[in-house]
């Protein structure tokens, strides 16, 4: 059974200033999306699911459609809107904010039943990351509570824009993850990578450690612990109308209960992405460049 690639494309992209994941940053119009679906492609995968929006569902469907991908890959489309809670909690009409990246997962449940990747729209992973993934996927089918993650060095993931937030991973002597932490405002200063902590404090960090850019693998079973504790949370979170509801929360849950597994990949793919609009530039360049060393084909659809 080949697994299914779920893609996070719910998201405005406000601080890019656009809806980034329909720009269009190749030679002929691919956004990086196409640029991990065709990695996900020749890696084995034979599904791709988008989690988007109601608000842009007919321009993004528009765009990506079946026929894009020349019917290299089955499609589907599901929607991730606020009001996608469970019925014995009623919506805060003050919230705007979505509900966070397990909860767009959790869309897909009735679209995946074989084990699945998870990524972000907007980040270019490299064709290694999902080989690397692709082979874990598809030795677990069948299989409940061994999932992994992709893991890349923190030096290799930031912005030269701005800060970024990433998942500060913890492992053990066999590569499971130990744990995930958020942090967040994390940038170079004075030649010096630092996050701000807990206390609005800056706290030095290596560039070698090792950093979760939300690029998943799990079985079905992952959305029936994702139900149970996303009833938990709404149970806590109702009033706090920033509150998310983050895959590591859930990750972090499952391995410390000694409910799942989860293996840490190595890679020597190169992580990019566009965070703000002025990475824009560089990431373009960086496309062309693999194109002119043969990593890809100057057209990916044809």
């Amino acid at each position: 059974m080949k697994p299914t690639l779920l893609i996070l494309a719910a998201g405005m992209g406000s601080r890019y200033g656009s809806l980034k994941q329909m720009d269009g940053l190749g030679p002929n119009g691919e956004t990086i999306m196409d640029y991990s679906i065709y990695d996900a492609i020749r890696a084995g995968f034979g599904k791709v699911v988008f989690v988007i929006r109601g608000s842009f569902e007919k321009e993004f469907r528009e765009v990506f459609s079946k026929e894009r991908y020349a019917n290299q890959i089955e499609v589907d489309y599901v929607l991730q809107e606020l009001d996608k809670i469970p019925s014995q909690f009623a919506l805060n009409p003050e919230r705007t904010k979505p509900w966070g990246t397990n909860h767009a997962v959790m869309m897909a449940k009735d679209a995946i039943k074989e084990p699945f990747a998870v990524i972000n729209a907007d980040d270019f992973y490299g064709k290694d990351a999902f080989a690397v993934l692709g082979k874990f996927l598809s030795e677990i089918s069948g299989k409940k509570n061994e999932y992994c993650m992709v893991g890349y060095h923190l030096g290799n993931t930031l912005s030269e824009m701005g800060s970024v937030s990433r998942g500060v991973c913890s492992t053990d002597a066999n590569k499971n993850l130990t744990g995930v932490v958020e942090r967040t405002s994390i940038e170079k200063i004075d030649g010096v990578i630092k996050y701000k902590d807990e206390n609005d404090q800056l706290v030095a960090v290596d560039a070698s450690t090792i950093v979760s850019m939300n690029m998943w693998g799990f079985t079905p079973d992952y959305f029936e612990h994702s139900d149970a504790m996303f009833a938990d949370f709404l149970a806590n979170n109702m009033e706090n109308i920033k509150s998310e509801f983050f895959i590591p929360l859930v990750v972090n849950k499952l391995i410390n209960d000694g409910t799942s597994t989860l293996k840490v990949l190595d890679t020597n793919a190169q992580w990019f992405g566009v965070t703000y609009q002025g990475d824009r530039p560089a990431v373009v360049e960086k496309l062309n460049s693999l194109i002119a060393c043969g990593e890809y084909p100057n057209k990916l659809w044809e």
